[in-house]
């Protein structure tokens, strides 16, 4: 655990929250220019990617294209080399990659639903395994850095991908919804055949790097990541292990978080500095989380 100055538990828990205090082990995260937290440095060799919003209401579905949240890996295809989002080469078998065509892909690695920390595992190797590989299979979901909108780029990947000839390369299905009843049908049904949520594209959208207006993502239970800068004791049954959890999320806030947690990872919690990702049902007017609770590490890539 973070070495905490003893003092009451409570009078320190709540300096931390308040942010008035800090652990004397735990050093500062690096600020991002706007005076955003970063979750991790930047590599040099990250590439630019198009990240997801939250869906509004309010917004009109019928002008997005609609898919599903795969629960995969992110994956980038520059035309020669395949990368996590942050930049660092994925150790794919040779045959894998030799497949790929020239032009870059932004997809997901995939097992299928429900299965993705054995494809976690499967993906971080440094050295892979060639039949944990031949399971998987990268969906592909846009063609960055093309000028075409979205719906044109989405029209132009199955004669992209269907060229490289293989079952594992597969453009990940798009469809329209009329409104905002059908898009939560949709949402449900894909969320009880075990989906995690939906990813809807403004048909009428150019490329963009970085977080866009553009690209929304949508679950039935939202959740972030936020960075862990401390451990607080337990107390109870939990006394002499981890109680909760004091994360930061990117714009700086902090909380805690004590919920989701089993026994075995009290014992061995995430260690100060991780990354990790909590699931929560809405927000309070200054914007922190409510009922969150925890549901895992994030890895490094």
């Amino acid at each position: 655990m973070a070495n905490l100055t003893l003092r009451p538990r409570a009078t320190y828990l709540g300096l931390l929250l308040a942010g008035l205090v800090w652990p004397a082990s735990v050093p500062a995260a690096p600020v991002q220019a706007g005076g955003g937290t970063a979750l991790s440095p930047a590599s040099p060799l990250a590439p630019a990617l198009m990240l997801a919003k939250n869906w509004q209401a309010g917004l009109d579905p019928a002008a997005y294209l609609v898919s599903e949240k795969l629960d995969g890996v992110r994956a980038y295809w520059d035309g020669q080399v395949l990368r996590f989002k942050s930049g660092r080469t994925i150790a794919a078998p040779a045959w894998f990659t030799a497949a790929l065509p020239a032009t870059p892909l932004d997809g997901e690695l995939w097992l299928g639903r429900r299965h993705f920390d054995r494809l976690s595992a499967t993906v971080r190797r440094n050295v892979p395994v060639d039949a944990e590989w031949r399971e998987i299979r990268y969906m592909i979901f846009d063609l960055p850095h093309e000028a075409d909108v979205f719906a044109e780029r989405s029209a132009r990947m199955a004669s992209v991908l269907g060229g490289a000839g293989v079952a594992w390369l597969q453009a990940v299905a798009q469809i329209r919804v009329a409104d905002g009843t059908a898009l939560q049908v949709h949402l449900l049904k894909t969320v009880e055949q075990g989906g995690e949520g939906l990813v809807l594209h403004r048909a009428d959208a150019p490329w963009q790097a970085g977080r866009s207006d553009a690209l929304r993502k949508l679950k039935t239970t939202p959740d972030e990541d936020a960075r862990v800068i401390a451990q607080v004791p337990g107390k109870g049954r939990h006394t002499g292990r981890m109680g909760a959890l004091l994360l930061e999320m990117p714009n700086g806030q902090r909380f805690a978080l004590g919920t989701g947690f089993t026994d075995a990872q009290r014992d061995a919690p995430p260690p100060v500095g991780a990354v990790v990702t909590y699931r929560y049902r809405d927000r309070t007017a200054t914007g922190l989380p409510k009922f969150a609770s925890f549901m895992r590490v994030r890895e490094a890539e």
